[in-house]
Order: structure tokens, then sequence, then C-alpha cells
């Protein structure tokens, strides 16, 4: 199938990832100016980010069985107005301690309501299996696209204004997501329903639990995908400062996130369609392989403004293919039906990784006075997560005495 000839649900799930996940990637240009606006530390603006991931991931397997059972038009619109009143609170905020019910609890729903869990379940639904991982990769790559035009677009807010401007301006974008869930049907074409599909219609959340909570290879796609979260969310919140630890200018972390986006465009599209041509656990494997090199190179050459933009293109290419190849192999393994649900979970695990990536980088930096022990971290987990893809057994589960369990 063509990407021009998926439903116009996708392209409007494509839209709202641009705004919701554009901007999330952009808060680390945000922790310097607003470390110094409060006079607190790093640790203080990485823990506010840190509990809105934590968040993010907590309220997000609620979020997904809400929006398999209600479907996702109301949740995508709650969750907007949710986002923007996070971020429209931050921007007049007198206390810093106001940021964790504004830039960590607000928004963290808002994240969880609009982004890929409900996106990606509501694309399954109308996509076909075997295109599915296509269409992953597709949706995935806007939230990059976002990224790439967020970042300066905050930079140059900051520049001209100040921070609390372009929290307000970002607050305003999510009213455009609202409009967007207006349109977003997704009701599933008769032409889509597989035999698989059937049966797992008559199977219920409980069974889908109990199924895959008993299934190895979920749980160890839950391992790879928490190291995932730790990776990007060190990465987007502690690259501008340490970039600027190394006396770079500003424009080059900004640019260097910005590569970042770009680069992901492409690399979300490329390891989503080598997730339809191979095994995807597979795939998987050697994309955490990629990231492992990446970083071992990027901590161990001299950092300069070149190795810095070559870094945000090279992780940037690898950064989010986990998500089409993730949600991918949850799919394939136990089917569309309860993908928002058994991904959202999935999903809580990635968000207890970007939780602890974001807090403990800060942690790290304040205490040692260094980022390089957290980036040697990075560089062990990608190593494990590469390996522990392997033994993943990713036939669909067998469902012939549903009625049974």
């Amino acid at each position: 199938m063509s990407i021009f000839r998926f439903p116009i649900l996708v392209w409007l799930g494509i839209g709202t990832l641009i705004i919701s996940l554009g901007i999330r990637q952009s808060f680390g240009i945000f922790m310097m100016p607003i470390s110094e606006h409060f006079q607190t530390g790093r640790e203080f603006f990485s823990f506010a980010i840190a509990l809105q991931n934590l968040l993010f991931g907590v309220f997000q397997p609620f979020i997904g069985m809400a929006s398999d059972r209600w479907g996702s038009q109301k949740i995508i619109a709650m969750g907007a107005v949710a986002y923007g009143l996070g971020l429209l609170l931050t921007s007049v905020a007198t206390e810093s301690s106001m940021l964790y019910l504004s830039l960590g609890a607000l928004v963290g729903l808002g994240l969880s309501a609009t982004s890929y869990v409900i996106i990606l379940g509501a694309v399954a639904k109308v996509v076909p299996a075997q295109h599915a991982a296509k269409a992953f990769g597709l949706t995935t790559a806007a939230g990059s696209f976002g990224m790439f035009a967020m970042i300066p677009g905050a930079q140059t807010l900051m520049h001209n204004f100040d921070w609390q401007v372009a929290m307000q301006v970002f607050a305003m974008l999510c009213s455009l997501m609202v409009v967007f869930a207006l349109f977003m049907k997704t009701a599933q074409s008769n032409q889509l329903v597989t035999s698989q599909q059937t049966v797992s219609d008559e199977q219920t959340l409980k069974q889908a639990l109990k199924e895959a909570f008993s299934h190895k290879g979920y749980w160890l796609i839950h391992a790879g995908f928490f190291v995932c979260g730790f990776h990007v969310m060190f990465i987007a919140t502690h690259l501008p400062s340490y970039l600027a630890d190394k006396n770079l200018p500003a424009t080059s972390a900004a640019m260097a996130l910005a590569y970042v986006g770009i680069f992901n465009i492409f690399g979300s599209y490329f390891w989503g369609v080598m997730g339809d041509r191979f095994n995807k656990r597979h795939v998987m494997s050697a994309l955490y392989f990629v990231r492992t090199l990446v970083i071992a190179a990027f901590v161990t050459l001299p950092v300069t403004e070149s190795t810095a933009a070559l870094f945000g293109g090279a992780i940037g290419f690898c950064w989010l293919g986990t998500v089409p190849l993730t949600s991918g192999l949850v799919r394939q393994i136990f089917g569309a039906r309860y993908l928002s649900t058994l991904y959202g979970l999935v999903f809580f695990t990635h968000q207890v990784g970007s939780f602890l990536g974001a807090w403990v980088g800060g942690r790290i930096y304040d205490y040692y006075g260094s980022y390089d022990p957290i980036w040697w971290s990075t560089v062990v987990l990608a190593f494990c997560a590469a390996l522990i893809h392997f033994p993943i057994n990713d036939r669909p589960v067998p469902r012939l005495s549903l009625n049974a369990a």
C-alpha cells in the first residue's frame, strides 16, 4: 500500500504528533533559562521533566484502555486541553514548585493522550497488518518533524522575547490538536477485518492482559523499551547543557537537536519499512547496536560543533525507530484489538526509563560536576538492549480456545 493511500486518520494523527511531540522534545532548551529564572540547580528542572515522563507513563495504560473502549477522539481532545493548560500555567508560574503541577502533571497527562500509544492504536484499526510497521514508521516520523520545526522556533522566540512567551505560543498550538481530533474516525473498515482480528474482537480486556503477562517476549519488549526511554530523555533533556559545558554556543545545541528531529523523519520510516520486510526483533537488535556505536563514538571523540551536529544526525536516525518496531511487535504477537492498552503498558516502562534518564542525568551532574558517568551508562544499556531482543518469540499467539480462558 502506498503511503498516499493511507486513510485520512493517519494524516490527522501525523498532525497531532507533530505538535504534541515537537513541543515535548524542545523542553531541553528551556533547562538553563528556567533554572536561572527560579535560581535553582539543574536537578530541579530535571526532576520536573522526569516527573512529567513518569506520569506520562503512569497515565498511559489507563488512557489506552479508555481509548480502546470509547475511541480516540474524546481522549485526544481532552489531552490537548490539559497539555495547553499545563504550558500556560508554566509560563505564568511565580514559584518553582508550581512546575511540578503544570510542566509535570498536566503536560504529562496531555502527552499520554496525544502521543504514540493513542495515535498508533487508532492507526492499527484502519491499516492492514502487512503494512502496519510502515504506517507506524511514517506516523512516528511526524514527531520528529515536529521536533525539527519546534526547537528552532522555540529558540527564536526565546531570543527575541523570553521563555514565557515561547511556552504561551506552544499552548496556543495545542488548540489545533483539538480540531484534528474532531475529524478522527477510528471505525475499522470491513475489508481490513481478518480471521485473527475477528477472534480478537471476542477477547476481553482481562483475557488480553493475562495472555500478554504470561508471554516472556512481552516482558523482554518492556525491557528494551525501558532503555529507549532512558536514552531519549537523557539526551533530549541534557544534551544542550552538556554542549554548553563544552563552551559551544546555544545555537549548536538547537541545531544538534534539530538534526535529531530531521534525521529521525527518515530513520523512523526506514526502520518501519525494515520491520515490514525482515524479522522485527532482529531489526530492533540492529538498531540498538547502531545506538551503541554512535553514543560511544560521541563520548570518545572531542566535542565540537561538527561532532555535535554529526551526533544529532546519527542518533536521530535511530532515535524513535524503536516505536514502529516495538508497537509492530506487540501487534504482531497479540493483534490490534487491545494495542492501545498493551502498548500503553509497554510505554509505561519506557517512561520509567525516561524518568530515570532525565532525573539521574541532573543528579549525577550536580554530584560529580560531569555527565561522563551517565553517558557511558547509556552505551552499556544500548548494548544490553541489542542482545535481549534475540530470544523474543514473535509468533502470533494462538487463540483457539478463547472462551475457555
